[in-house]
Formats: C-alpha cells, structure tokens, sequence
C-alpha cells in the first residue's frame, strides 16, 4: 500500500572557492539534472530486482555513515522514498543545532574522509548551511544556525527518515525534484504531478501548505533557469573552520549577514 511498504576521497586540497549567482564569471549552481513534470495522471512504477538491490546498499552506505555521526541524523530525497536511480546521491542532514567540529570529529574518528566541505546559502533567506561531502557521491549537512519550522518541512516534502534502523525501515511519501509525488507500493511506487493538488499533497505529506508553495515556487524556478539557482556556495580550505568561513562572508556580504542576524 502507498506510503507503507518495506525497503527493498582524499581531504580537501588546501585553497577555497566561493560562487555567487549573477556575478560575472562564476555559477550559483550546476545544470539541472531533471525537468519538472506539470501534467501527469497517476502512473505505477514497478521496480526490477536490481532496483531494490541499489536502494539497499545506498541505506547500508547510509547506515554506515550515520553510525559514525551518532543519534539525530536522516536521509532525506529517493533514498527515503525508495525510487533511487544509479545517479541518485547519498543526502545525510541534522535538522537540530551542531556544532561542526564535532561532525569532522565523529568522521574522522570512524576514518571517514572528505573530498570538500562547503558553506552554502540556498537562497537569501535561507539559513546557513555546512556541506561535507564525502566519496560515493554522500553528502552530510547541517544548519550553521538553527533552521527555521518551515526549512524542516522542506526535507519533509523530498521524503525524510532517520538513519538508525534505516536498512529495515519502510519507504516514505515525498516528492522528487521534478515535482511528482511518490507513494511507494509493495512492487514499486505510484507517482503523479502535485499540480492543482497542492493541499492534498501537503496532508500526505504531513507538511504545511506553505511549504509545498514555496518548494513548487523555488523548483519551478530552477527548471526555469536550468541550473539550481543557489545564491552562495563557499568551498573551505584545509583547516578552515565552517564558522569561521561563515564569518567571513557575513562580513562581506550584507545577505549573509541579515540571513546570520535573523537566526541569531
């Protein structure tokens, strides 16, 4: 039944990065990587046996990874979902506060190294991310300050669950970034457009309406450009920390530093 169905590098090289969308000569984001579908009928999905195969290795991969950062953490997007492709990323988050040093620690405690670790501001009136990525294409975030209510629900529409216990967990309702709701079957996942059904996608999904308008608002606006549309992202050097990175920019970017003040 839809919603309930059962799961099927080398550190950083030692100089920084900063992008900005709309500066001459750098990218706020690569090219997207899927188009938005606006019109589709409920459609089924059955997944092949190698389908179910990928899903439970990325949870294991996951799994192996949150253990090592310890209680609180979720995967957010296809892997909560279930409909994982072979381009599918790994996407670990924090929603509580942490502190990032203790993050760096735990992984390298469990000898778990990072190809780059980035500061990110999605939009102006986002909050503060840290970035760690780390080989086969896993991702760890966490806010720099304390997300607002709705910046949860955001993770909540793609699909959240937490790591503990993930590889025996069932697959959760949420949408993809072409903006189709996915209710996971026991054969696959039935999925359809969410638009003119915004308020049924938000009680499935168990977030408020705001949040479904405005992630409809911030996708459609990517496919429209064709790239993810993130105002800021700031790589670290070796030895950098994030908060100190994220001083440095509030320092010189006014957007940056209301966005700091406005969680403070």
């Amino acid at each position: 039944m839809p919603g309930g169905a059962g799961p099927g590098g080398a550190p950083g090289t030692g100089w920084a990065h900063e992008y900005r969308k709309g500066l001459p000569g750098t990218s706020g984001g690569t090219m997207a990587k899927e188009k938005v579908v606006w019109l589709r009928d409920p459609k089924e999905v059955r997944y092949e046996p190698a389908r179910f195969e990928l899903l439970a290795r990325m949870r294991q991969e996951a799994e192996r990874v949150g253990s090592a950062l310890g209680p609180g953490w979720a995967v957010h997007g296809s892997v909560a979902r279930g409909d994982v492709r072979s381009t599918s990323d790994i996407d670990l988050v924090f929603v509580g506060n942490l502190r990032s040093y203790l993050v760096e620690l735990l992984l390298q405690r469990a000898g778990i190294d990072w190809v780059r670790r980035e500061v990110v501001l999605a939009t102006p009136n986002s909050t503060p991310k840290g970035h760690i990525h780390l080989g086969g294409e896993v991702t760890v975030t966490f806010p720099l300050m304390a997300f607002r209510p709705q910046e949860e629900g955001f993770y909540r529409f793609g699909g959240l669950l937490p790591v503990e216990g993930l590889s025996g967990a069932g697959r959760v309702n949420g949408v993809s970034k072409r903006l189709l709701l996915i209710l996971p079957t026991e054969n696959g996942h039935l999925e359809s457009s969410i638009q003119g059904r915004e308020a049924e996608t938000a009680r499935l999904l168990g977030v408020a309406p705001e949040v479904v308008a405005e992630r409809v608002r911030v996708l459609a606006r990517r496919d429209r450009l064709g790239r993810t549309g993130v105002y800021l992202r700031r790589e670290l050097a070796d030895g950098e920390a994030f908060e100190e990175a994220l001083k440095s920019l509030a320092d010189r970017d006014p957007v940056v530093r209301r966005a700091a003040r406005a969680r403070r």
